[in-house]
Formats: structure tokens, C-alpha cells, sequence
């Protein structure tokens, strides 16, 4: 990931202004949340998963499961939206995705998902935030990049 460009560039002093404690640590320097923990596992309304980091839309709540995991998951991304790089850290091989603006790290994607893709894209929480309605409320403003 770190030979990769990104169009939403931020020194790390920015990064941890902007960013959470938690987020910063999940999104940044590649950690996990604690299992269960985020309120966004359960998260059932209509709208859109974005970026924590940047804003970028990241998956549509239609593509939400719930996987047991503990983790919110989803079957596909917002094309476009999400990269993938190989991780090999902690002793095993899993596929990371992070968002494509902003390289903030989002969670791994495994091959156990449901029908159509067989994905289960699991991420943590609070490397994202929740849109209620966005886009399908056309009265929404724009998400802001920050």
C-alpha cells in the first residue's frame, strides 16, 4: 500500500488532529477494533458507509449482513472505492482493504461471504461513519471531504 498514491494526502501531525484516537489507530496505523464494539455492527437504516478518514462512500447499506463476527460486514463495495493490498502481519496472509483516496486502512476481506460476490468484507467500525439516507435523499448535502 505505501508505494500506492492517494488523491487526499495529510501529513501525520493532520491525520491525528483530524482523526480520533481510535480512528487514528485503525485507520492509520492499520489496527483493530475490539470485537462488538461498534456501533455500526447494528446499524439497519437505509443509507451509506463513508470513509472516517476522507468522506469517500464506501459501501451502500443494501450490501450490509450480518456476518457473527462481531465486525460490520458487507458483501461489496461502492465500486471504485476500496483497494486491496496483501498482509502478511501477525503471522498470516489475509487481503487488507483501504480506501483508494486516502489509504486509510478499513479492514480484510475474506472469502466466506453470501451470493453474489462470496465476499465478506470486514471492517472496522470506526474507520467508518454512517450516512442515514445519503445519496438516496436527494435533500442531503454533499459529503464533506473532511
Amino acid at each position: 500500500m505505501s508505494d500506492q498514491e492517494f488523491t487526499v494526502r495529510r501529513t501525520d501531525d493532520e491525520w491525528r488532529e483530524q482523526l480520533a484516537p481510535d480512528q487514528y489507530a485503525v485507520l492509520r496505523q492499520h489496527g483493530t477494533e475490539p470485537r462488538g464494539s461498534s456501533p455500526l455492527n447494528v446499524e439497519k437504516r437505509a443509507g451509506t458507509f463513508v470513509c472516517a478518514g476522507c468522506g469517500q462512500p464506501l459501501f451502500d447499506s443494501g450490501t450490509k449482513y450480518e456476518s457473527g463476527t462481531g465486525w460490520p460486514s458487507f458483501y461489496a463495495p461502492v465500486d471504485g472505492s476500496v483497494a486491496t493490498s496483501l498482509d502478511e502481519s501477525h503471522g498470516m496472509r489475509r487481503v487488507e482493504a483501504h480506501c483508494s483516496r486516502c489509504g486509510g486502512h478499513l479492514g480484510h476481506v475474506f472469502d466466506d461471504g453470501p451470493k453474489p460476490t462470496g465476499l465478506r468484507y470486514c471492517m472496522n467500525g470506526t474507520s467508518m461513519k454512517f450516512r442515514p439516507g445519503w445519496p438516496e435523499d436527494p435533500a442531503r448535502d454533499a459529503i464533506p471531504d473532511r
